[in-house]
């Protein structure tokens, strides 16, 4: 984060208000929150990430974990840009990232919905080329704390075993990860992908 004082100790209120929002509503990760910042499409499609997440696991509390990450990393990124904090070069890197996690969302669909297609390393290079754009994006203005929770949630996600094991055609997280797949595919219709 760019320090408080600036110049010849000028004092910078809204770099202030600014780190005190981002704290505050990070320690409010919840459900009620999100949804100031997370549509509904997108909130049902996190619940089912749970579900998916703590079905492969069987850990419920760093399925929750993830989703929590997801949230905080969604309302950071709000406030942010909320705040006209993203410089050009950085504005031209979040919307290569939207291009290219909109097409990892699309080849997500596709690997569920049309039998033997899957490709887990275009899924794990997707996953990964979005998890740097993000980072590079958002480096400049995030803690290292936050910085670890981008790295969590996509380490997760391009996880060769967790994704051989969800797109298995006979998976026993076939049905969670269709709950998925229908989230995604309207938040598609809606363009919130």
């Amino acid at each position: 984060m760019a320090t408080v004082m600036a110049g010849e100790g000028g004092f910078k209120a809204r770099d202030i208000g600014l780190r005190a929002q981002k704290k505050i509503l990070s320690r409010m990760a919840n459900k009620n929150v999100a949804k100031v910042f997370i549509d509904d499409t997108t909130g049902s499609l996190l619940d089912n990430v749970y579900k998916l997440a703590k079905s492969y696991s069987n850990d419920k509390k760093e399925s929750e974990k993830l989703v929590k990450n997801i949230i905080k990393i969604v309302i950071k990124l709000g406030v942010l840009y909320r705040n006209d904090q993203f410089s050009k070069e950085e504005l031209c890197r979040a919307e290569k990232f939207k291009q290219k996690f909109h097409s990892t969302a699309m080849a997500i669909v596709s690997f569920y919905e049309v039998d033997f297609s899957y490709d887990r390393p275009f899924l794990v290079n997707s996953f990964d080329a979005c998890h740097q754009g993000l980072k590079a994006m958002v480096a400049p203005h995030l803690t290292p704390k936050s910085i670890a929770r981008v790295d969590s949630v996509f380490n997760f996600f391009k996880d060769p075993a967790f994704l051989d094991a969800v797109f298995r055609k006979e998976s026993p997280h076939r049905e969670a990860l269709g709950r998925v797949v229908r989230d995604i595919n309207k938040a598609l219709e809606e363009g919130g992908m």
